[in-house]
């Protein structure tokens, strides 16, 4: 996935803003709140791609080659991809997704109605 391709995933969910910053990363939040980063840290390398998981996805993606835990977030549940064949697009895209939902649950139930989400309620 380029970075191109991350932003517009990212760009495509509900309610989200992107802000360029840490050195011209790409931070897409939602209600205020960070869910996925994309940053390019050195000449020559690739984009490097970090998001929230869930407990479990956590413990299994960091076992895998050339997924990391998240400098700096490692302690809240993300993980950065640092190379492109760690996971696929469709993989990747999938993740953000389920990044974007864990992040815009945790808002307050008064900032999710200033935003009009709606999030399933529990059975």
């Amino acid at each position: 996935m380029t970075r191109k391709e991350f932003d517009k995933a990212c760009g495509a969910l509900p309610k989200t803003t992107q802000v360029v910053q840490w050195g011209g990363a790409s931070v897409w939040k939602v209600g205020g709140k960070i869910f996925a980063v994309c940053s390019n840290w050195g000449p020559g390398e690739g984009p490097k791609f970090s998001f929230k998981c869930s407990d479990m996805s956590y413990d299994l993606l960091r076992q895998q080659k050339g997924i990391i835990p998240a400098p700096y977030l490692a302690r809240a549940k993300w993980v950065q991809v640092e190379t492109p064949k760690a996971l696929g697009d469709k993989d990747l895209k999938a993740y953000i997704e389920t990044a974007y939902r864990l992040v815009a649950a945790k808002l307050t139930k008064a900032k999710r109605a200033e935003l009009g989400l709606e999030l399933p309620r529990r059975a």
